[in-house]
């Protein structure tokens, strides 16, 4: 093992050997001390295609939903239902395929769940019925919820200290990607004179493209060596397969060792207060972001049409890619910048007070809700705090705070109940819109923002720590 990792060093034979003792590493020594290298940026662009196809699939809804709710004649409730079962799916996704990523691995579960895109988006695109494209667009979600999880958590584990938070943020920022090409994939083909039920179609059944290149890739990335060494107690297998992902770009001074480490069972994981606290700090402040964010970028359309009334589907499909490119782009890019600078608990704080700041003066101010191009600006003001904040953070926080033996489990009750409070969102929005008016309905996403702040103070601060400091998984 200590070849692998360090070359042997020949000099003149009359020299003595050093006096001072080897400095001795473990394998997570290695990842956390790493420099940023082109094998952090593999894992980024394996972890981070699944997420773009995450995205994808849940952002093309909106359009989807709006040419299948003309085309089948479906009332409000069952529009929502179209836009809402992925996200109902990705609730029991995260929770199912959390727990088993922790059990199985986080490898196989990766492959599998990227499998199950596969098979929602292609059964999606080619359903006849209104109640098929429920019940495809639930499995969908069931891959897309078992990928946040384990997209956050591998991809933290392979990070070093000091970048963490923006190798994990990368992986997130390929949202933006898919929010950009599912508005441009739409505009293109409601522009080449399709058939709406073809495009509709075409749109569900692209998101299969990606998924199927993921499965190659991360078919070549080996095993989490922090789950290798720590759950399965294999380190030198942790250390081997560190050392071959990183292709010579990982060198140890001196021999590589085993360390003890405090394994947490899920029965004592359960039990403990501190792990209540810690998932009331990150599922709470992802169900309110959730419901506030869901909410209000998957009804984007209605919102749009409410404000300008006259505008068509194409026109409202410029608007939200405006406001994608020009705020939320931005965002995502600053948050990877600056968030092991800036402090990921203290972003999610700044990101969240700007969201009420903004809903809060949208709500209070009658002209702002009536004028396309005002609300479009601090409209878009909160997208850009939203990604520069929690839609980032509440990514990353729970991919660091949770034990390395029930981290994916942690982060999927986390995901999970993120994606109820996004299924309430869709469901509450447009109910609220038709009640309370576009005003009302920003004044509960306000409060829900005010709630984020709130839940925010339960969790600690994770900037430059090291996962083992933060979860206290032993010395390492």
């Amino acid at each position: 093992m200590d070849d692998l990792l360090h070359p042997t060093h020949e000099g003149p034979a009359d020299v003595a050997p050093a006096e001072s003792p080897a400095v001795v590493r473990t394998a997570i020594d290695l990842l956390n001390e790493a420099p940023t290298g082109r094998f952090h940026r593999r894992a980024v662009v394996v972890s981070g295609m699944g997420f773009f196809t995450d995205a994808y699939d849940l952002f093309v809804i909106s359009t989807v939903a709006s040419l299948v709710k003309t085309q089948w004649g479906l009332t409000t409730t069952e529009g929502s239902w179209v836009t809402g079962a992925a996200i109902l799916g990705a609730f029991v996704g995260a929770f199912v395929f959390g727990r088993l990523a922790d059990v199985f691995g986080r490898k196989t579960t990766y492959v599998t769940v990227a499998a199950i895109m596969i098979v929602g988006a292609v059964a999606s695109a080619a359903a006849p019925s209104f109640l098929w494209l429920v019940i495809a667009r639930f499995v969908l979600g069931l891959g897309i919820g078992g990928d946040y999880p384990v997209s956050a958590v591998l991809m933290s584990e392979y990070s070093n200290s000091k970048d963490r938070g923006r190798l994990v943020g990368l992986v997130f920022s390929m949202q933006a990607l898919g929010l950009i090409v599912g508005p441009l994939v739409a505009l293109v083909l409601l522009s080449v004179g399709l058939a709406d039920s073809v495009v509709w179609r075409l749109l569900l059944g692209l998101g299969a493209v990606p998924a199927a290149a993921v499965i190659y890739l991360r078919g070549r990335m080996p095993e989490s060596p922090r789950f290798v060494h720590h759950v399965k107690g294999d380190h030198e297998a942790a250390a081997r397969s560190l050392v071959d992902f990183a292709q010579g770009e990982i060198v140890a001074d001196g021999p590589v060792a085993a360390t003890a480490s405090v394994r947490v069972t899920w029965r004592q994981f359960m039990s403990s207060g501190a792990t209540w606290r810690l998932i009331l700090g990150t599922a709470g402040a992802w169900f309110l972001f959730d419901y506030a964010y869901y909410g209000n970028t998957l009804s984007l359309p209605v919102i749009l049409s409410r404000v300008a009334p006259t505008g068509t589907l194409k026109v409202d499909l410029l608007w939200s890619l405006a406001m994608f490119v020009v705020f939320a782009v931005p965002g995502y890019l600053l948050a990877v910048a600056r968030m092991d600078r800036v402090g990921h608990r203290r972003l999610q704080y700044i990101g969240f007070a700007v969201m009420v700041l903004c809903f809060a003066v949208l709500a209070a101010v009658p002209v702002l809700t009536t004028a396309i191009v005002p609300f479009v600006l601090i409209f878009g003001v909160s997208y850009f705090f939203v990604e520069f904040g929690p839609n980032t953070t509440t990514f990353v926080l729970p991919s660091e705070v949770f034990p390395v033996s029930q981290r994916t489990t942690g982060h999927g009750m986390a995901a999970g109940i993120g994606k109820l409070g996004a299924f309430v969102g869709v469901f509450m929005v447009p109910s609220l819109d038709s009640s309370l008016g576009l005003r009302g309905m920003l004044a509960v996403a306000a409060g829900a923002a005010v709630l984020g702040l709130a839940v925010t103070r339960l969790l600690p601060e994770t900037k430059g720590r090291t996962l083992e400091e933060i979860a206290g998984d032993g010395a390492a």
